[in-house]
């Protein structure tokens, strides 16, 4: 995503920090909304000159120590903290190749093994590399289930499926950004942005935000055109020996219409396979 990524980041963040939030005095009218760098540099304790230099990108590396009072500066939640070291390269990588798209056997086994659960997994760029079953019933309503943002914002059946539809196109590029943290593991994403941007307006609005978000265990609530709403938990867990890929399985409460509404999707695509 190239350097400018840090200071876009940066900027980001200082527009949504307001002056009430942190503690900032000052009088009369502002130009803009957040913080002035000014004060952004105050509160962490660094050169403005420096801090300018950032988010203009002529600084590319801060030290750890100016990384920690920026976070304290603009209080970035954990996840939003670790997308800025990443930017400023100041963490080692823990992914030291790009992610594989290849799912093991014994991985495609154990999805299997949840006849009664929809499980799929992901890379960081939010590929569909595997899915099981239920999983292939669930994503049916969608022309390819082949990633979850190119899904969310290109795919005209996205609005009917997700209820909460802007919820989850925010959430999806959030979850989307943290990938920019890893530009050399993820080759894929520059031409994925590229063509979500010119397809999608709200896209292109969303990614402008620079929100970064991990997984969270919200729960989804999807209608589908078979068995009618859905509410879902999930559970992620990453793949050992397969960095970057990530094991999703969805849930429903026993004993729940959406436990109930699962089973039924479950038995129509049993039935619908086998008179294939």
């Amino acid at each position: 995503m190239g350097n400018g990524e840090l200071g876009a980041f940066l900027r980001s963040c200082r527009a949504a920090r307001t002056p009430e939030d942190a503690g900032v005095v000052y009088s009369g009218r502002r130009k803009v909304p957040g913080l002035r760098r000014e004060e952004v540099a105050v509160l962490a304790g660094v050169n403005a000159d420096y801090y300018t230099r950032l988010e203009q990108g002529r600084e590319t590396r801060p030290s750890p120590q100016v990384l920690d009072a920026l976070c304290r500066a603009l209080d970035l939640d954990p996840d939003t903290r670790e997308h800025l070291y990443r930017l400023a390269g100041a963490t080692p990588e823990d992914i030291s190749a790009p992610t594989s798209r290849a799912v093991s056997p014994e991985l495609r086994q154990l999805m299997d093994g949840y006849p009664h659960t929809p499980a799929f997994v992901l890379d960081p760029v939010l590929n569909v590399l595997a899915t099981n079953a239920l999983a292939d019933a669930l994503f049916s309503p969608f022309r390819v289930a082949d990633n979850l943002a190119r899904m969310t914002f290109l795919d005209p059946a996205a609005p009917l499926f997700y209820a909460r539809w802007d919820w989850t196109a925010q959430a999806t590029v959030a979850n989307l950004r943290v990938a920019t943290g890893f530009p050399a593991q993820q080759p894929g994403l520059r031409a994925l942005v590229a063509e979500l941007s010119e397809g999608s307006t709200r896209f292109r609005e969303l990614w402008e935000t620079h929100q970064v978000r991990g997984k969270t265990r919200e729960p989804k609530h999807l209608v589908h055109p078979d068995v009618g709403p859905l509410t879902l938990t999930y559970q992620a867990f990453d793949v050992r020996g397969a960095p970057g890929q990530q094991l999703i399985i969805y849930h429903a409460e026993p004993a729940t219409p959406s436990a109930h509404a699962l089973a039924l999707l479950s038995s129509l695509h049993a039935t619908r396979t086998a008179d294939a």
